[in-house]
């Protein structure tokens, strides 16, 4: 007998209104079929200071879910319990209803309320029939939409995949790394190059009837001989920590023996990279604040050991920061990509293991003890301050094109006069001539672009330990951004 797996709403970590009582909706627009035939739906809902944010997910009930182990799952309802070990306002609940995540139950519903009379009953069991026969109608037309064409694999099983909301490029919040079989992807076209693979806009297709619905999205496609830079980019995306509005997100990686090939797909952002961007366009004091903001958000949470939840997460550092790897989103928000040459940074690694790491990055963009290859390897902090110094470096290029401080220069890269730098050139320029990317005075006469100079000199300082963190630099592009809030408030009211 064929068997419909669980229907469950499926948004990872995003805002929420809940308010610890009471009963609310998820508000996740993103219905996920699960991938086992025993998952079970699953919420958690966090409060840490003003931030409040809601989880649905998919779920095996024999794993835990974020340390709690699943108990009274057969629930129609997901019931939110607190769990005061994870924090005071921690809640978690489990059930296995089609979308029964979407509802949060704070306060479970009681059955105390009493009968209808005899005569109401007679009167409403029409509706509830015909209520019933509607909803089931709607149920398998929503199940068969959701049903992607089924695809055979080389074992010769079949399974379905789920495209999220079609039209939007970011909108597949649920990883696919569980499917085991290929997805449809038809490649469109190459839209990026790298050392060791290439870039396509592809589009995953869903038939749906005898229609068939398209979502863009981006394929990183390696050959045969880099199979270790595929493995080694995968293994950084399966972390599923690494999820954040600042990172690029991801699908599912692929084998392709047939076109000796290893694939990894992600979303596609079709305004391109950050350095193509400001190649094309200036942009505003507003724009300044939310690029360089993004991208500071991004490599912090890279480099720290918690989420924006408080769950822990690997330390990681990017060692390849620069423009082009930085995707520019539809409305100008920022993310970043590329993790070819990211290294998780575990505590218990060993000098060896760290020394074996490498001179690697962008000459252009790599720091001055990158570039001696004088990392300090008794401390894994050393390859959080180097992405920091090359973080400081995009910051500038994003600020040479702003419009707020008056004139803009037409785009250059850091270090503009070197045209292709070599290793050498470059411990020549920064290190003994110790020169930097020159900063206008004109950038100085605007408050908040002076201050965005001043996080820059502080991030790409000669000494590393003296380079600001990534997420004090984010505070910092905060509180500019609250500045400019307030000033704009102020100027209306002496306006009016």
């Amino acid at each position: 007998l064929f068997r419909l797996r669980k229907l469950c709403m499926f948004c990872d970590v995003k805002p929420s209104v809940c308010n610890s009582s009471g009963i609310c909706t998820s508000r996740c627009n993103i219905t996920s079929i699960c991938a086992g035939d025993d998952e079970i739906c699953a919420a958690a809902w966090r409060r840490d200071g003003e931030n409040v944010t809601v989880e649905t997910v998919c779920h095996p009930p024999s794993e835990p879910f974020h340390g709690v182990m699943p108990d009274n799952y057969n629930a129609t309802e997901c019931v939110m319990k607190q769990y005061r070990h994870l924090g005071p306002d921690v809640y978690i609940c489990f059930c296995i209803e089609d979308e029964c995540n979407d509802q949060l139950v704070f306060t479970p519903r009681t059955s105390s309320e009493p009968p209808s009379p005899p005569m109401a009953l007679l009167v409403l069991v029409p509706f509830v029939v015909l209520a019933l026969v509607l909803v089931s109608f709607m149920y398998v037309c929503k199940v068969y939409t959701l049903r992607p064409s089924k695809l055979k694999c080389n074992s010769g099983q079949e399974r379905s995949v789920l495209i999220g909301q079609l039209g939007r490029s970011d909108s597949i919040s649920n990883h696919l790394n569980h499917n085991t079989e290929l997805l449809p992807i038809q490649l469109d076209g190459i839209v990026g190059k790298g050392r060791f693979s290439q870039v396509f806009r592809a589009r995953l297709g869903q038939r749906m009837g005898e229609n068939e619905a398209f979502q863009m999205v981006a394929v990183k496609i390696f050959h045969l001989e880099e199979f270790l830079s595929w493995k080694g980019e995968r293994e950084i995306f399966l972390d599923a920590e690494l999820h954040h509005e600042n990172v690029l997100h991801f699908l599912t990686a692929e084998e392709r023996p047939a076109e000796r090939q290893y694939w990894i797909i992600t979303a596609y952002h079709q305004r391109g990279n950050l350095r193509d961007y400001l190649r094309a366009h200036r942009v505003n004091w507003a724009s300044l604040c939310r690029m360089g903001g993004d991208v500071a958000r991004g490599v912090a949470h890279l480099h720290g050991d918690r989420t924006e939840t408080g769950g822990v997460k690997a330390a990681m550092a990017h060692r390849d920061l620069k423009s082009d790897n930085v995707l520019v989103k539809d409305d100008l928000s920022c993310c970043i990509c590329d993790f070819g040459l990211s290294v998780r940074l575990d505590s218990d690694m060993s000098k060896d293991e760290l020394a074996n790491q490498g001179q690697v990055g962008t000459v252009r963009y790599m720091a001055p003890e990158v570039l001696e290859s004088r990392l300090n390897l008794e401390n894994i902090e050393s390859f959080k301050q180097a992405d920091v110094y090359s973080m400081a470096l995009v910051l500038w290029e994003i600020t040479s094109r702003c419009t707020a401080a008056g004139d803009v220069w037409e785009y250059e890269p850091p270090f503009g006069k070197l045209d292709h730098p070599c290793i050498e050139s470059m411990k020549d320029t920064v290190i003994r001539d110790r020169e930097r990317p020159e900063i206008h005075s004109s950038w100085r006469t605007h408050p908040g672009v002076a201050a965005v100079c001043e996080m820059m000199v502080e991030c790409w300082d000669q000494d590393p330990e003296a380079r600001l963190t990534a997420h004090c630099v984010t505070e910092r592009f905060d509180e500019l951004v609250r500045s400019s809030f307030i000033c704009d408030s102020e100027k209306k009211l002496n306006t009016d």
